[in-house]
């Protein structure tokens, strides 16, 4: 069928970035658009592909798990390591070195369907960091959408303001307020991000992340981020000025409420509310548990494993806590000595896959400590949690100073020079989240109205109603 008809099916490549926090979103981006009809070819490498959480069977038919092989261009790295989830942080270094190499497979995937017109994409969708693969878009003429990070952090992130600003004065107050923002940033925080801007200790790739990102932005059709005006609305318009192209919002891609997907590294070997975690969450009061987790990407150091346990026992509040365990730790060194039995009746930690859906679904939960990336965001507020945030890294500072704002929870007191934290700043946050009076009932009303938006269905279909929209209507005038 010919594409350009309002009612013909797209044919869409979705190719993204090999990190947990990337791959589930955009799988989820694969089944929104696959329910509408259109094809979908979802592109990672096969150990990926394999863990990824099972299609739904209704849109399962339209939707393509395409394996690349991963070329082993960094000797010494683990064996299967094909994503950053994979990689100690010793190694991680050579995370951007290691998946530039899916470029040429990808090149060689992507000659192969243009040469034969009924199976030639008409778009294909890539992360920001891909700017080889947006090069080999370019290269066989296909036209591509990149998807940013948040609004919140690209609004803080440098950018150069007009050079005459008494030309464009409502261009240039976007730019103050950008700058305003930037400024705002803990001293730690922007020496963490210090890399992403210049490149330094990332030399394996010769290639700094700003750079990736400019590269990929230049060599794109389109550009879209998973984000909304309803969710941040005092960032998500500067977006069109600073980057000086028009940005489509995704929506939030919400996973479903009910837990119905089962989650990625689950071996199946149980059912989710046969899981020990949900198990010891059934025989708690109703509200009364913190869940405590940090993501796929962040490993803390056992020194702040340390201080967050402690911090923990000293705010007297129960707590379920999905704990990876820092690169290189022996089991015994990973938690303070005797913890686990000072703190037998108060809380669970569980150093295992967990059903995080489920858990935060249950209603003995009541709260959620995290480290503020978008996918924990979204999941925790889809339940109305407020939130405990203590952020680590990337678009993290950002997203928790915007939750803050809104009131829906407080962020963990650290240190303006080194950002580091202490079992006292723990308790405190922890206990003015979760213990109930005045402030926990504003927590949880701010909380709410972020739900309201999270949990907005027809506000999320309208979202990817008018991005096919976009693609299409580009499509037909190309």
């Amino acid at each position: 069928m010919d594409a350009r008809s309002s009612s013909s099916p797209l044919r869409i490549v979705i190719f993204p970035w090999p990190a947990f926090g990337h791959l589930l979103p955009y799988l989820e981006l694969a089944e929104r658009l696959a329910s509408r009809g259109h094809r979908v070819s979802y592109v990672s490498t096969s150990r990926n592909l394999a863990r990824l959480p099972p299609l739904h069977p209704a849109t399962a038919p339209r939707v393509d798990l395409v394996a690349l092989p991963l070329p082993r261009v960094v000797q010494g790295l683990p064996d299967g390591a094909e994503s950053s989830y994979d990689l100690p942080d010793e190694k991680r270094e050579f995370h951007f070195q290691t998946f530039d190499s899916l470029a040429q497979p990808f090149a060689e995937f992507l000659a192969a369907a243009c040469a034969d017109e009924a199976t030639r994409p008409h778009w294909i969708v890539f992360d920001a960091f891909h700017h080889l693969a947006a090069a080999v878009a370019l290269d066989h003429k296909v036209p591509s959408v990149v998807n940013m990070s948040s609004a919140a952090m690209l609004a803080t992130m440098p950018h150069t303001p007009p050079e005459h600003p008494e030309a464009d004065p409502a261009a240039a107050a976007v730019f103050e307020q950008a700058a305003a923002a930037a400024r705002a940033v803990p001293r730690y925080e922007r020496e963490g991000m210090a890399p992403f801007v210049t490149g330094h200790g990332a030399s394996s790739s010769g290639i700094s992340r700003a750079q990736r990102c400019l590269l990929t932005q230049e060599r794109c059709t389109l550009m879209a981020t998973r984000s909304c005006v309803e969710w941040e609305p005092e960032s998500f318009p500067l977006l069109a000025t600073l980057l000086g192209k028009p940005v489509v919002p995704l929506g939030l891609l919400p996973p479903s409420p009910d837990g119905a997907r089962r989650s990625a590294g689950n071996n199946g070997s149980e059912s989710e509310s046969e899981h020990a975690t949900v198990r010891w969450l059934d025989a708690q009061p109703l509200g009364s548990v913190l869940y405590v987790a940090m993501g796929s990407e962040v490993r803390l150091r056992v020194e702040q494993v340390h201080e967050l346990a402690l911090g923990l026992e000293l705010s007297g509040i129960r707590f379920l806590w999905a704990l990876r365990k820092p690169s290189g730790a022996v089991d015994a060194d990973v938690l303070p000595p005797g913890f686990q039995e000072r703190t037998r009746g108060q809380g669970l930690v569980n150093m295992g896959w967990v059903p995080q859906m489920s858990i935060l679904a249950h209603a003995a939960v009541g709260g959620f400590l995290t480290h503020c990336g978008r996918n924990s965001l979204i999941e925790g507020l889809l339940f109305g949690h407020p939130l405990v945030m203590l952020p680590i890294f990337a678009d993290q500072g950002p997203n928790a100073r915007q939750m803050e704002a809104k009131k829906v929870g407080l962020q963990v007191a650290r240190d303006e020079n080194d950002g580091s934290f202490d079992r006292h700043g723990v308790a405190s946050a922890v206990r003015g989240v979760m213990v109930q009076g005045e402030a926990r009932m504003g927590f949880v009303a701010g909380a709410t109205k972020m739900h309201e938006v999270v949990a907005d269905k027809e506000l999320h279909d309208r979202y990817i109603d008018e991005f096919v929209q976009q693609l299409r209507s580009i499509h037909e005038y190309s």
